[in-house]
């Protein structure tokens, strides 16, 4: 492989970790929208309109592709997109109760760490006792600390802004203790972790599919669209209860509204084109993938979810202290990274 294919590879996982780092940005100037407005338009974006649109524009014979991949795949694929889609919900209650910097680095990093060790607990157990395991089972114990880490800053950080109790609230949504919040990060990263279960389970699907001439690209955007199209179920399912509990239909009619709608399609384009831009970085990087574009793409992410978060002063009313924490819990998130990225190249 060569090295100009490599590094086109690696430049598409830096643009997949600043659009995913990136998406919930936009969460800041939705206020006027209810969380299940923003949600609802987000997911049916995100996780029905753009995977059925490269569904059907990268598959050579979509239909005959789906009849013809493995059932249990098929069915794996949607039970973890399913299960997946109340992470997805969690996560963007999280981002509404912590804000953008906090929730993202947490989620990434309970993803990260989770999503490197729970996969080889299930499918390769024998791995743990040998060095690739013990470096996953170290970058693990190492992201816990970092959590922890950040989870002291944000409780800094709110004992600060008790102080000011009269401080503007920008982020759409309810406002949410910490503890609420720091449960609403973990259920999201644990089932991230789980989404990444179902696609590395569902794999037989894209080798069906390149089988009939698809390529690796296309083959990943059928696995896509049955994970994304299950989650989106009960991502919706979950914002027409908010719907009906709040009577919140009305705000979709709000006068001036167009800008609303089109932050919301935003944050759709900007999360699934992170999804489909890392699917199409993955071949181009061979073995280099676990090792470098994963951690490259997490990175990226992190770094960009907190800068944002900066940018838009969510740790203004914090005390030095409360930033120097966090700064010391994102230092040592990315050593995690580094760490899960370096076990990957053993295997």
């Amino acid at each position: 492989m060569g090295n100009s294919v490599v590094n086109f590879g690696i430049a598409l996982a830096v643009i997949s970790g600043l659009m995913n780092g990136t998406f919930t940005l936009p969460m800041r100037y939705l206020g006027r929208w209810s969380w299940e407005n923003v949600w609802t338009v987000f997911i049916a974006v995100a996780c029905v309109v753009m995977p059925l649109v490269l569904f059907f524009t990268t598959v050579a014979h979509p239909l005959a592709v789906l009849s013809a991949a493995p059932r249990k795949a098929e069915l794996i694929a949607l039970v973890t997109g399913f299960a997946w889609g109340f992470g997805a919900v969690m996560f963007g209650q999280g981002v509404s109760a912590l804000g953008i910097s906090m929730a993202n680095t947490l989620v990434l990093a309970i993803s990260a760490s989770l999503g490197s060790f729970l996969p080889m607990l299930i499918l390769a157990p024998e791995r743990l006792r040998q060095p690739q395991g013990e470096f996953i089972m170290l970058g693990t114990a190492v992201a816990m600390v970092g959590i922890g880490t950040c989870g002291y800053a944000g409780r800094l950080r709110e004992r600060s802004e008790k102080q000011l109790p009269n401080a503007p609230r920008k982020m759409v949504g309810a406002a949410r203790p910490l503890w609420a919040g720091l449960l609403l990060c973990s259920g999201a990263g644990l089932l991230s972790a789980v989404f990444n279960i179902g696609y590395s389970l569902s794999l037989g699907i894209s080798t069906s599919a390149m089988q009939m001439g698809n390529t690796a690209f296309a083959g990943s955007n059928v696995i896509w669209m049955l994970v994304l199209a299950s989650g989106a179920v009960s991502n919706l399912g979950f914002c027409a209860y908010l719907f009906h509990k709040n009577g919140s239909w009305s705000n979709f009619l709000q006068a001036r509204g167009g800008p609303l709608y089109a932050l919301a399609v935003l944050m759709g384009l900007l999360w699934g084109g992170s999804i489909f831009v890392y699917g199409s970085a993955a071949p181009k990087l061979g073995k280099l993938g676990p090792a470098i574009g994963w951690p490259i793409s997490l990175t990226v992410g992190l770094l960009t979810a907190n800068f944002c978060g900066l940018l838009v002063g969510e740790w203004k009313f914090a005390r030095p202290t409360a930033r120097r924490w966090m700064v010391v819990g994102l230092a040592i998130l990315l050593c995690s990274i580094g760490i899960l990225g370096w076990a990957g190249s053993l295997g």
